[in-house]
C-alpha cells in the first residue's frame, strides 16, 4: 500500500517488524538503513525523512507486511494498522523454506 495519506509511524513500523519476525538488520537492508536507525526509528528517538520512511515501508511489505490506511467510510475504531500478507498456513509453509538458497531477488535471465 502506497497511499500518498498513509505515513510510516514509528509505532506501525515496530508492529510490522514483530508480525513479519524479522530482525532490525534484514529490514533496514531492504531500505538502505543501518539497524540502529530502525531500532531509533521504532522507539521514538529518531526521525526519518519522507523518503526513508517510504523505503522502510517497502522493506517491510516486501517482507510480508500489508499497512492498512485509515478508512472514514468502515466506522468507528477503524484507524490505521499493519497485517500479516500471508494466510497462516502460507506462513508456516513459508517458514519451512527459510535457508534454501538465501532471500529471493529479481531474476532478469
Amino acid at each position: 500500500m502506497t497511499e500518498q495519506s498513509f505515513t510510516l509511524t514509528s509505532h506501525l513500523a515496530r508492529a510490522a517488524r514483530a508480525l513479519v519476525e524479522t530482525s532490525a538488520t534484514t529490514t533496514g537492508q531492504g531500505a538502505d538503513l543501518t539497524r540502529g536507525q530502525v531500532r531509533d526509528f521504532e522507539r521514538g528517538r529518531i526521525d526519518l525523512t519522507a523518503e526513508q520512511r517510504l523505503a522502510l515501508q517497502h522493506s517491510l511489505e516486501e517482507l510480508g507486511a500489508v499497512f492498512l490506511a485509515d478508512d472514514a467510510t468502515v466506522g468507528a475504531g477503524s484507524g490505521v494498522g499493519v497485517r500479516l500478507k500471508f494466510s497462516a498456513e502460507k506462513s508456516r509453509r513459508i517458514d519451512t523454506w527459510e535457508g534454501e538458497g538465501g532471500p529471493v531477488y529479481e531474476d532478469d535471465v
